[in-house]
């Protein structure tokens, strides 16, 4: 029914979805952007007809008014009670936020920008997690990308011992390197997971459409979420393989390292503190983003299928495929083939289920955004299915700087941050009425 509402609108994208890709709204004509803003409108009225209840409305407030970033795309804090955010910079900085907001400094916890990690515009430094005994032991992991040759890079840091705030590069031990054909796809998000493991999210490889078929290849490790034991080390590598990963004992050159495959460009995986699951936003080819819960051993699907739908013939009756929680399309156009009412967008960023204490309306709320578009959504999921979505907040297409999300940031507390291209960090606040 609402799809027909859409008809004399134009097309908003016909064109691939990379992942930061804010040149395509920035060149929307004035039709196409007042289209999208009227399909969000509509959807939000039309969801209670699906069974799905909406969500209160956000705001985003700058949470550290002297401050600006360059190009943040992560934040965590350590899981020792320490309550400031440490903040990661694409092109190779992790700085310590201060506690106090008002305050227009901040400590360099790490630096290698020397290295030139970022020199394409999806690579860079970008995933950060603390060892489960970080406060004990001081060891934390980052993902970057190199050159001479192409590789994504997962090591281990130590801080100093006698500063705690400060790093020597020189403590590297590199646990993981995996060559890279292409610059982008790089997908980089890391986080242990509630068994004490690292789950490492990495993409297909990059150019478009998976050209070498990574997704679906159990011999290589692009398009994948990895889990590995970073407290054992063998002989013959640099950690530890669980011996319940799915494909352990397989044989024929599968990787054991393999968690689950079939991804495209997981931007970005969290764990929910309350039940362990794992959540996972994939970044879209040609007309659909998507939410993906994240099993032991599953497939979904990339690139035989995009979100719930047929990408590429033919489509193999033996393969088991686990299709979304969520999509949305990339065009008002697409309505008609949705499983759900969704505003469309073009470049999906995944988010964390908020378990804090100050936003108790959102218990439980998965937050994710766009990158494109800047816009905030909320989904709950319970008992096998959405009872709850909308659109939260939205960020004005006009801004100047654009304010585009690029990542998440989760504090001690499990308050989540906004974190975006326009160099700010934004904390989620109730809508203020009148």
């Amino acid at each position: 029914m609402f799809a027909r509402l859409f008809v004399e609108v134009q097309p908003i994208w016909e064109i691939l979805a990379p992942r930061f890709c804010w040149d395509n709204v920035k060149h929307m004509n004035r039709s196409s952007r007042l289209g999208l803003i009227l399909g969000a409108s509509i959807l939000g009225q039309v969801i209670r007809v699906w069974g799905i209840d909406p969500l209160p409305q956000l705001e985003l407030e700058v949470a550290f008014p002297r401050l600006t970033f360059d190009r943040p795309v992560t934040a965590c804090s350590p899981p020792s009670g320490d309550q400031r955010l440490y903040l990661v910079e694409q092109k190779g900085r992790i700085l310590i936020l201060p506690q106090d907001r008002e305050l227009d400094t901040v400590d360099v916890f790490l630096d290698i920008t020397d290295r030139k990690p970022y020199v394409e515009n999806e690579e860079g430094l970008l995933g950060l997690c603390f060892h489960p005994q970080y406060r004990s032991n001081g060891k934390f992991y980052v993902y970057y990308t190199q050159h001479q040759p192409r590789r994504s890079v997962l090591s281990q840091f130590q801080h100093l011992a006698t500063d705690a705030n400060r790093v020597d590069p020189v403590t590297e031990r590199v646990l993981l390197e995996v060559p890279q054909p292409y610059g982008n796809h790089n997908s980089g998000t890391i986080a242990f997971g509630p068994d004490g493991h690292l789950y490492i999210g990495l993409g297909d490889g990059g150019s478009a459409n998976d050209p070498h078929d990574n997704g679906q290849n159990l011999r290589s490790l692009l398009g994948k979420i990895l889990r590995v034991d970073v407290n054992r080390r063998p002989a013959t590598q640099n950690y530890g393989i669980p011996l319940d990963n799915p494909f352990v004992g397989a044989g024929s050159g599968i990787r054991p390292e393999i968690w689950a495959f079939g991804f495209r460009n997981p931007w970005c995986l969290s764990f929910d503190p309350k039940n362990g699951s794992l959540w996972m936003a994939d970044v879209g080819q040609n007309k659909w983003e998507e939410i993906n819960l994240v099993v032991r051993g599953g497939n979904y699907g990339w690139n035989t299928y995009e979100g719930f739908h047929l990408f590429k013939e033919p489509a193999s009756k033996a393969v088991n495929t686990i299709f979304p929680v969520m999509e949305y399309p990339h065009s008002p156009q697409f309505n008609d083939q949705a499983v759900f009412p969704h505003s469309p967008g073009l470049s999906i960023t995944g988010g964390h289920v908020y378990r804090g204490a100050r936003l108790s309306d959102f218990d439980g709320v998965y937050f994710y955004g766009d990158f494109a578009m800047g816009t905030l959504w909320g989904l709950r999921f319970q008992h096998g299915k959405i009872t709850h979505l909308g659109t939260v907040a939205e960020m004005p297409l006009d801004a100047k700087p654009r304010r585009s999300i690029s990542g998440f940031g989760r504090d001690a507390d499990g308050e989540i941050y906004i974190l975006s291209f326009d160099g700010r960090v934004y904390s989620l606040e109730p809508e203020t009425k009148g």
